[in-house]
């Protein structure tokens, strides 16, 4: 397959194909109004000689004198043929030129009543007409006059000539003007393929000067512009979650080798290996966990968890989730409550995991006396469920992030409290998303609530309805 041509090359052939298309058209137009102007002129020319013509009718006496009168008269018009005839009688007939007996017909059906036609090698017009002889009572004389035109046919070939030559060369210079407008005309473009080949993935802050370009090109700079913004942000997320990701790694492994370094450093007691062991174990299951969480939020990512669909009732498993923390909130001093109750159609081990992961936080930063609220309401349209606890206000700078993976507010992860990863709001969403839900969040006034929206079924399908 042949490379396509370039832009500047489509629009100088455009340009070009354009510019003959109307010079040929201007040339025509040129050549057909000079054609009707010389008609008019042989038009006219012939009239003055039918009009001579009645002249020297009118004047001649007999036939004789006719044809006397009308040789003096056609020896000084070259060019000028005539015909006089009385009937079937041929009273003058200019010598070696024969006239069409149909002229009459073919000078009624011709434009401005001029007939054109080819006698011999010559190229005529002709007018026909009746006129009378003066002071006799004999039939009128019927008046045939042509003009030979060759030296109009001439001119013709030659303007037609010059004008051929003159598109042509015309058409050559449109087509380099088109070159050198549409070059220069995408010049923008050029300096906008030179910034963006400039782009790394060092300098994605590079934007396009919009305000540089054409009205045209300014949109599609800007539209890069907004894309460089979306991929900074998400090249920045990838290389701290990276960051994160080896960092929460390091530390069991790390754990692990220095406990196996030193538990290989002497010997020790059964007991003593099997605590060690006991305790590398809780190691393996915390990587174990992590990994798993990782793969859970990969197939996230690419659309490949497809929860099982089943009727659950959201305020039974937020109460099996109370009897589970029931335990870990009596030891903070932390009460738990329950309000509404709904169903919903999901898959029932993903949604108490998200409930989960929302009430185990909520806990862990209630302070001590207050109450963790978990609401339940519900409608036409779907069911939300609010996870509400007092406690420090998250800045308004860290809210935007929470659901990012490995995110935490204490930069120094001094959370010596805290033995999650900081996946649980990524998962968390996750979980939502998959249900065709949203998750939100808000903290302000010393309260933070985590809400999550599940669509019902017959909201989805509307809405598939509506997209297809």
């Amino acid at each position: 397959m042949s490379a396509p041509y370039s832009l500047t090359t489509r629009l100088t052939v455009f340009f070009t194909l354009a510019s003959a298309f109307v010079l040929i058209g201007l040339g025509a137009l040129v050549a057909v109004s000079i054609d009707r102007h010389f008609v008019e002129l042989d038009r006219d020319a012939l009239r003055d000689k039918i009009h001579l013509m009645r002249e020297v009718i009118g004047k001649s006496k007999s036939p004789q004198d006719l044809q006397t009168r009308l040789d003096e008269v056609l020896h000084s018009h070259e060019g000028l043929f005539v015909s006089v005839t009385r009937g079937s009688e041929a009273l003058y007939s200019t010598p070696g030129f024969e006239f069409p007996d149909n002229l009459a017909e073919m000078t009624r059906g011709a434009r401005l009543g001029v007939a054109a036609w080819q006698a011999g090698t010559r190229n005529v017009r002709g007018m026909y007409d009746s006129v009378s002889a003066s002071g006799s009572g004999d039939a009128p004389l019927q008046v045939s006059v042509a003009l030979d035109t060759a030296h109009h046919k001439h001119f013709m070939h030659d303007l037609i000539r010059v004008l051929a030559v003159y598109v042509a060369l015309a058409t050559l210079v449109a087509g380099i003007l088109g070159w050198w407008a549409a070059k220069n005309g995408l010049a923008p473009l050029r300096a906008m393929r030179s910034r963006a080949m400039a782009i790394t993935a060092k300098r994605l802050d590079e934007r396009m000067p919009s305000q540089e370009f054409p009205i045209e090109m300014a949109d599609l700079a800007t539209t890069l512009n907004e894309m460089l913004r979306r991929l900074k942000e998400d090249f920045d997320r990838l290389s701290e979650f990276s960051s994160d990701l080896a960092h929460e790694l390091r530390t069991p492994i790390n754990n692990l080798m220095t406990q196996t370094q030193v538990t290989l450093g002497q010997s020790r007691t059964p007991e003593q290996y099997r605590d060690i062991l006991a305790s590398n174990a809780e190691e393996y299951q915390r990587l174990g966990r992590m990994v798993a969480d990782m793969l859970f939020l990969a197939k996230a990512d690419h659309g490949l968890i497809l929860p099982t669909t089943e009727k659950i009732a959201v305020h039974a498993e937020v109460q099996a989730l109370f009897d589970f923390y029931e335990a870990l909130a009596e030891e903070k001093q932390v009460h738990l409550k329950l309000l509404g109750a709904a169903e919903i159609s999901g898959d029932r081990l993903m949604l108490r995991r998200a409930l989960s992961n929302l009430l185990s936080n909520a806990v862990r930063y209630t302070p001590p006396g207050e109450t963790v609220f978990v609401e339940i309401t519900a409608d036409l349209h779907g069911t939300t469920v609010n996870v509400t606890n007092r406690g420090p206000a998250i800045d308004e700078q860290m809210v935007p992030r929470l659901f990012d993976r490995f995110f935490r507010a204490d930069k120094s992860r001094k959370q010596l409290d805290s033995e999650g990863s900081g996946l649980g709001l990524s998962i968390t969403q996750a979980i939502v998303h998959a249900h065709r839900g949203r998750i939100s969040v808000s903290s302000d006034s010393g309260k933070t609530c985590f809400s999550m929206y599940f669509p019902s079924a017959n909201s989805i399908g509307k809405h598939q309805t509506t997209n297809a």
